[in-house]
């Protein structure tokens, strides 16, 4: 039987709910995603970092991550929006415990003219491939080059990246030439909802089993004559008189 009690029609033209009301479901059931922290630069050299929760990696060959921008407005894309398709270059630093405090300042709303990392207390250090820098506090940064924007409307779009170079905590890394990282030790964290993090040091470690393994197991259960499916009934102990 079904848990779900409640449903909600998400299309666009669906009048039952307004684009608040599916962002609000989406974020808060979706969860928890990792956080891009994106640096970028504009024209005149002024460095710019915000915040994105919709944001996740897409393959491995090449490696692709994208991040969706909402716009302020159909004429104003936001910085991150501008910048990144001006330079066409841009830096995801995931977001850790140690940066979370600095994440929610580059929330603030500033203009243009205003320096995002100093505005946060946060430094800068060179990429190795691209001219925009990264996060030097941020324990995982992944240089991109911009592949394509992929406009969903007049408010929101995903920009598509390549991941040239990735730069991960000393410390964290377990095994460099098998790509071995400790997760707990990196501190990474997800969106839960509207102020809301979680974070991912609660690691739950499940192999996946063979298919002879599960063909056995479920062999010996038909062979045994137990009914599949269900739990078989016991018989009740005999009455004592």
């Amino acid at each position: 039987m079904s848990k779900a009690g409640a449903a909600f029609s998400l299309p666009s033209r669906s009048t039952q709910l307004d684009s608040t009301m599916r962002y609000k479901l989406l974020g808060s059931t979706i969860t928890p995603p990792p956080i891009a922290l994106v640096s970028n630069i504009d024209e005149h050299g002024v460095l710019d970092a915000a915040p994105f929760s919709y944001f996740n990696v897409f393959g491995e060959d090449p490696a692709v991550v994208g991040i969706s921008i909402l716009s302020r407005s159909s004429d104003d894309p936001k910085d991150t929006g501008h910048n990144v398709r001006r330079s066409g270059e841009f830096v995801i630093n995931l977001v850790d415990e140690s940066t979370l405090d600095a994440m929610k300042i580059t929330a603030i709303g500033f203009s243009r003219d205003v320096d995002e990392f100093k505005a946060a207390k946060i430094s800068s250090a060179p990429s190795t491939k691209i001219a925009v820098p990264r996060i030097a506090e941020s324990r995982v940064s992944l240089e991109c080059k911009l592949l394509q924007v992929i406009e969903f409307g007049a408010m929101r779009s995903l920009a598509i990246g390549e991941v040239l170079a990735m730069h991960i905590a000393d410390d964290a890394v377990l095994d460099a030439e098998r790509g071995h990282v400790d997760l707990p030790k990196l501190g990474i964290v997800g969106r839960a909802g509207a102020h809301s993090y979680v974070r991912t040091s609660d690691v739950i470690k499940l192999a996946v089993p063979s298919a002879e393994r599960v063909h056995g197991e479920l062999t010996g259960l038909i062979n045994s004559n137990a009914p599949f499916g269900r739990a078989e009934k016991r018989q009740p102990p005999p009455r004592r008189l």
